[in-house]
């Protein structure tokens, strides 16, 4: 197998994945199914799997095909396996022979029972807080030699970069995501207080005190308190006046 991880298409096409990924899971399925052909281009059929652990977030897993997500998540049921020991000591994890490996029995012997009996892990060095994985799997025993390894973890190092940037751009999407999640909650908030003190006739820090005594007696967020109060006068949902 030729150097793929160095080859010009591939850069591109990996940075095509990324501006054309509406968020991060969708450009790690396109990356899933674009290294499966990489690789079957080149006349190896493989599945191919990516998994990604990011702080405070679930791990996501994508695959090339259902049956590439089914291995991956079989595995994070097992808690233990090739993948999460590639994303956890950052090197390389081969699997020759699933029928006939030790280190995790019960994860390789399920796989081996589905077809699986080559596994090759190659972990993507991301920012700090960030892991991820390229987890390919073949038919044959032994599908995976030392050229198809280096030729792996030279493609992971340009996938890597990709995937760095695609992971920034949905960090920035989900700030500006809570920002005006916040700035809505903030709105809706506002608003009901002035509702309540034209009620009531009294301050705002009275009125606020009786919309938070009534989102604790009903065991509901503050701002759900506050739209149900809107939309029982509006029947609408109160939109931002300006923008963000």
């Amino acid at each position: 197998m030729d150097e793929i991880g160095l080859n010009a298409s591939v850069v591109g096409r990996l940075q095509d994945l990324v501006l054309d990924s509406e968020d991060v899971s969708g450009f790690l399925e396109d990356l899933a199914v674009f290294t499966a052909s990489v690789f079957a281009a080149r006349g190896q059929d493989v599945l191919c799997g990516v998994t990604l652990s990011r702080r405070r977030r679930s791990m996501t897993v994508a695959g090339s095909s259902r049956e590439a997500r089914l291995i991956d998540e079989v595995q994070q049921a097992y808690g233990d396996g090739p993948c999460l020991e590639a994303m956890r000591t950052g090197k390389s994890v081969l699997v020759s022979d699933t029928s006939a490996d030790s280190r995790w029995p019960e994860y390789c012997a399920t796989i081996a029972e589905r077809g699986h009996l080559a596994v090759l892990c190659v972990p993507l060095g991301l920012e700090e807080g960030a892991t991820a994985a390229i987890n390919l799997f073949a038919p044959q025993r032994d599908a995976f030699d030392e050229a198809s390894v280096h030729s792996c973890e030279q493609f992971a190092n340009q996938a890597e970069k990709a995937l760095r940037l695609a992971v920034r751009i949905g960090a920035t999407q989900q700030r500006a995501e809570d920002l005006e999640q916040a700035m809505r909650s903030r709105t809706a908030i506002d608003l009901a207080t002035g509702v309540i003190m034209g009620q009531n006739r009294c301050s705002q820090e009275e009125a606020f005190r009786i919309l938070s005594k009534a989102s604790n007696g009903r065991n509901q967020k503050l701002r759900d308190v506050a739209e149900s109060l809107l939309r029982s006068l509006t029947n609408e949902t109160p939109v931002l006046h300006f923008e963000p």
